[in-house]
């Protein structure tokens, strides 16, 4: 009779802790989404914790310092990483996303200081919900710099190394 209160006692404790990780995993859950996908989604991605990407119009960028607050449009790039190789890499991706204006796009609005890396033909990563009227509210915002940006480093490093 022990040994049967014991066993249940144990199958209600682990049940209670599946549960609980089960519904703390499925609050907590950001979904990556492209600009095309959330646009597919419509009125169903309206209010879901998500993590979007896309490239940056640089001439959409508004920023009040008083304020903070920020806001720019971003295009729509592809998430498959093989992709963006095949299309000629991230920087070749960003330029042609920008300056195609046919790309679906999106207008990100975020609060906080404007990050450096934040122009034309960045990769944006933001975290945060899309709302009724069709504007994603960025809670995180992570800049990626095409490598175009990256590739003049190596050079001032060898000329630093050099004693120029």
């Amino acid at each position: 009779m022990q040994r049967t209160k014991f066993i249940l006692g144990g199958l209600l404790i682990l049940a209670a802790v599946v549960y609980l990780i089960v519904s703390s995993t499925q609050a907590s859950a950001e979904y990556f989404m492209t600009v095309d996908e959330i646009k597919a989604e419509g009125s169903s991605a309206v209010g879901k914790s998500m993590r979007l990407s896309g490239a940056v119009l640089g001439d959409t960028i508004q920023y009040d310092s008083q304020t903070l607050a920020l806001q720019f449009d971003v295009a729509h790039v592809s998430g498959d990483n093989a992709e963006i190789e095949a299309q000629g890499g991230l920087a070749e991706v960003l330029y042609q996303a920008v300056n195609d204006p046919s790309r679906q796009r999106i207008t990100v609005v975020y609060t906080g200081p404007k990050p450096d890396l934040l122009r034309g033909e960045a990769q944006a990563i933001m975290t945060g919900k899309l709302s009724d009227n069709g504007v994603f509210y960025a809670d995180e915002l992570l800049l990626k710099c095409p490598t175009k940006y990256n590739e003049a480093v190596p050079e001032q490093a060898e000329a630093a190394d050099s004693g120029y």
